[in-house]
């Protein structure tokens, strides 16, 4: 559906993107995953249409973007403006009248759970509220590709979940999303495809289970750093270290418990658990994924 091809972006101090490749499928949540300064931003907004590349395209249905894809794709930005004096039905109003085609603004709203704050002021809302009308801003045009530019930066934990139950809601109803974000939770559950990026390049593609299977044993072991002996480094381990803790994986608990308590590793505070997608930029980068 998606087809970016070689991307390339640079600024006077920079190479933001660096002839970036791939593809997204038509009805999947594609997740693109870095810390910021990664490229993540220039990418989408290159494939939104709002930046110009330095080199390569972005193809939608075969095509170059124009007119045809700006009327079947929905934007999220990471910061939005809205309009004051509106409440969030006539906010709603305004937007879809810049479209021939979409939903009905009564539609959205129910899609969005705005039900409740329809008549509200949008100075009157809550981060969570406020994202949920750009959300449903974003659908007014019944969108075939949704662009969501890490959605959730900033919102409480509860909010942030109740939006993913909205993301999940959408994905149902077979729409591609495209998906920034540096939490990784948010990828593992919402993201049928990611593509992991650092300094302007991809550095791993695939489905999230089937990366962390290539990459991780069965499972992982954590220790403090601090109580971590200098010696041990050099045990016959898979050794990660983090700012704060030491990982371990492996495919055989036992001997590699044997293996710690043998060398007197202090193992009080060990934690035992499966990887996720924060130990896998880990081991791919050898820092750690922060916001």
């Amino acid at each position: 559906m998606l087809e970016v091809r070689k991307l390339v972006k640079e600024y006077p101090s920079v190479t933001a993107v660096d002839a970036v490749s791939f593809s997204v499928s038509e009805g999947i949540c594609f997740g693109l995953l870095g810390p910021n300064g990664a490229g993540k931003t220039t990418i989408i907004e290159i494939m939104e249409g709002i930046l110009t590349p330095d080199a390569g395209e972005v193809r939608y249905r075969g095509e170059p973007l124009g007119q045809h894809f700006r009327e079947q794709a929905g934007i999220l930005f990471q910061k939005t403006a809205l309009q004051d004096f509106l409440t969030v039905r006539q906010s709603l109003a305004l937007f879809r009248g810049l479209y021939d085609h979409g939903l009905d603004v009564d539609e959205v709203i129910r899609m969005c759970a705005l039900e409740k704050l329809a008549g509200r002021d949008n100075r009157k809302l809550s981060g969570g509220q406020q994202q949920r009308l750009l959300l449903a801003i974003a659908l007014v045009n019944d969108p075939s590709v949704l662009f969501l530019d890490e959605p959730t930066t900033g919102l409480d934990p509860q909010a942030r979940r109740n939006f993913w139950q909205l993301i999940e809601s959408i994905k149902a109803r077979r729409k591609t999303i495209i998906l920034t974000t540096h939490y990784m939770e948010e990828a593992e559950l919402l993201c049928d495809e990611i593509a992991i990026m650092d300094r302007g390049r991809i550095i791993a593609q695939g489905a999230p289970r089937k990366l962390l299977h290539e990459h991780f044993a069965d499972v992982l072991l954590e220790l403090p750093r601090h109580e971590f002996p200098e010696e041990a480094r050099h045990l016959p381990l898979k050794l990660i270290a983090a700012s704060d803790r030491v990982e371990i994986t492996t495919h055989d608990l036992d001997a590699t418990l044997r293996t710690l308590i043998d060398a007197k590793v202090p193992l009080r505070n060990l934690r035992i658990r499966p990887a996720n997608l924060e130990d896998l930029f880990l081991e791919l980068t050898g820092k750690e994924l922060r916001a």
